[in-house]
């Protein structure tokens, strides 16, 4: 049995396609990456069909990852049934997630992983800005990464 993982932002370009890549990696990394499946999404559909915005790409590339067949999707709510775990970037997308979610289903935040960081921090969206905001968006999915690769071990033995 495959454990799957859905990392959430707004367009499915930027954050969470990133972390897609870091998670991919994390896992592959600890021997995991054979039972769990790890995608993105985005809770808005205008990007739907577009690759991964360049400069996360270019970050991604230049630390090793690779995210280069990447195409965004918008997550529907029919689609909670296919993940065990569904995380979301930020607090609006946690909040339009929770609004999809059928009864019982738990949608949290991807930093919550993260020990050194407080429950509620959120990944920054960093479209609006330049380099430093993708740098400082890869160092917080790498250590989110971390905790969720722990999580996930913990959920399938």
């Amino acid at each position: 049995m495959t454990y799957r993982v859905c990392l959430v932002c707004m367009g499915n370009i930027c954050r969470s396609p990133m972390a897609e890549a870091v998670l991919r990696q994390t896992l592959d990394d600890r021997g995991l990456g054979d039972r769990v499946t790890v995608e993105s999404a985005g809770t808005g559909g205008w990007h739907v069909g577009d690759p991964m915005d360049e400069r996360a790409l270019a970050i991604l590339t230049q630390n090793g990852y690779d995210g280069s067949a990447h195409r965004a999707r918008q997550f529907t709510g029919d689609w909670f049934h296919r993940y065990d775990l569904v995380l979301a970037m930020d607090r609006d997308n946690l909040v339009n997630l929770r609004r999809l979610a059928p009864f019982g289903v738990e949608v949290r935040l991807f930093r919550s992983f993260d020990p050194a960081a407080p429950d509620d921090a959120e990944v920054p969206d960093p479209y609006y800005g330049g380099r430093e905001g993708f740098e400082e968006v890869l160092a917080m999915v790498e250590a989110a990464s971390e905790g969720v690769a722990k999580h996930v071990a913990d959920e399938i033995d």
